[in-house]
């Protein structure tokens, strides 16, 4: 693409005449309307606004502009692994990264797996991303997982985490607290800083140490909670029992928990990350969706990991409604009764993959298209698709219609990242050399037979199901205790 097609860095934008899903707190729809940047931030949303002189302006007429989407959850580092645990469960994923080959990955190898999980948000129109980087071995790995997200121009939170230690332990290395510290002073408006830990729930609670540090460094905690092999309640309860409950920590999966649970963390203001399509295929339990409404707890979505499954949030949106749709449905056939009216709408869906994640970030300035809003813009436009019209439903053709090839133009800050269907500024062949070394090294550590057999590997003779994370040795069998109803909690699968 030629500069003279791409709209020059510094000049305001428009996008004229699209239908544009404001996402604002009354979630107003604007048919044939503008949306303007000015700088890093939305200038004006109105129909035919007027604008500086030397305004870009791009044609949105026939598609649709949303907030840029919000990914709460993703562990890009696993990336240049594109696709390669496709037919895993989640105990293969535990003995593939945990136990047997994680310790593998050096820092470049790191690097290569953010630098093309990044360009592919930004492909896919999603602006933010959380690194959920448990990849972390050294010092080294984080510094190289921050250099491949700054080296894409879109807005991320490194989740700085390390499975092959204990929380406690490499949240004590001297080196780690002073990357945190030099990272929290540095943090900028398009690269946040967060904590990624699980809590195994061991009575003697050793992730105080962990959590401590986050409230040191005034950073929020993201945890893998209620993950059926993994984590429960009494993880839960430890946290809410010694005061590290809060509204910035981000509960991913939430899939396997009791009222109990979810009920303290709608008490302490914290969110829920749904991976719908992790949890249907990997067995973390099934996506909570009704749970987490059903207390008033707020939803962001995310993907997880393209070792297995897509990097969109259009995949998210859609199997999210599948999901709760066919649980509400099979609940309704056991009892004899005909589901008339769904209770989760392709507008909720939207608005979790746009402002759910606003909110679980504590970033107001994004997730909705209001003046005085970062501008962070995605229009969804593709006159090449008889998929692109009519458009009747505008959160019905988001959820359920469109596609990442169907995001015409993304901006992050007031900066166009994608315009007519392609990337700008992106080198994919060099990207793609990077990611071969990657799987080059990984090969040839690992042999091409274990490399071939991962992919479809055999269950590990010793004893591991009780505990992926091999740094304890604490077990709990609660993590796989009966369910009592084939969704959950007993009577939490009303609505």
């Amino acid at each position: 693409m030629s500069t003279a097609e791409t709209p020059t860095e510094g000049r305001p934008v428009v996008l004229r005449g699209g239908t544009v899903l404001t996402m604002d707190d009354n979630h107003a729809v604007l048919t044939g309307a503008d949306v303007l940047v000015d700088g890093d931030r939305i200038a004006a949303v109105g129909p035919a606004l007027d604008v500086p002189d030397g305004t870009f302006e791009i044609d949105a007429r026939g598609g649709i502009v949303m907030p840029g989407m919000i990914d709460t959850h993703r562990h890009m580092w696993q990336t240049a692994m594109r696709a390669y645990g496709a037919d895993w469960t989640l105990t293969q994923y535990f003995v593939w990264y945990y136990l047997e080959h994680g310790r593998l990955f050096r820092p470049e190898d790191i690097y290569a797996g953010n630098l093309v999980s990044a360009w592919e948000s930004l492909e896919a129109g999603v602006t933010t991303t959380v690194d959920w980087s448990h990849g972390l071995q050294t010092v080294d790995h984080a510094e190289a997982a921050v250099d491949a997200l700054q080296a894409v121009p879109g807005r991320f939170v490194l989740a700085y985490g390390n499975i092959q230690a204990g929380p406690w332990e490499w949240t004590a290395d001297k080196s780690v607290r002073a990357f945190l510290e030099r990272r929290r002073a540095e943090a900028d408006d398009l690269l946040g800083l967060q904590l990624a830990f699980d809590v195994t729930g061991d009575p003697a609670f050793p992730e105080r140490a962990a959590f401590e540090v986050a409230r040191e460094l005034g950073l929020g905690v993201t945890t893998h909670a209620g993950v059926w092999g993994a984590t429960n309640d009494d993880g839960i309860r430890l946290m809410h029992e010694n005061g590290f409950m809060t509204p910035d920590n981000i509960y991913v999966h939430a899939a396997t928990l009791t009222t109990d649970s979810y009920q303290r963390i709608a008490a302490s203001g914290g969110s829920v990350s749904v991976s719908t399509e992790s949890e249907q295929s990997a067995g973390q339990g099934y996506p909570p969706t009704w749970q987490v409404r059903r207390y008033g707890i707020p939803v962001s979505l995310s993907m997880d990991t393209s070792v297995w499954w897509s990097g969109d949030l259009f995949s998210a949106m859609r199997t999210t409604l599948g999901a709760d749709r066919s649980r509400e449905h099979l609940e309704a056939h056991m009892k004899g009764d005909t589901v008339t009216h769904t209770h989760l709408r392709a507008e909720q869906v939207v608005d979790w993959a746009t402002r759910g994640g606003a909110r679980a970030l504590g970033r107001d300035d994004l997730g909705s298209l209001e003046p005085g809003k970062k501008a962070d813009v995605v229009l969804i436009k593709n006159d090449a698709s008889p998929v692109s019209f009519p458009l009747l439903n505008p959160y019905g053709q988001v959820a359920f219609q469109a596609q990442r090839g169907d995001v015409h133009t993304v901006l992050v800050n007031g900066r166009v990242v994608k315009y007519q269907h392609e990337l700008v500024g992106a080198d994919l062949p060099a990207v793609r050399r990077t990611v071969e070394a990657t799987i080059d090294h990984l090969r040839a550590a690992m042999g091409d037979e274990a490399w071939a057999g991962g992919m479809n590997p055999d269950l590990p003779h010793d004893e591991v199901l009780d505990n992926p994370y091999q740094y304890t040795e604490y077990k709990s069998e609660s993590t796989r205790e009966a369910r009592g109803s084939m969704f959950g909690d007993p009577g939490s699968a009303d609505r």
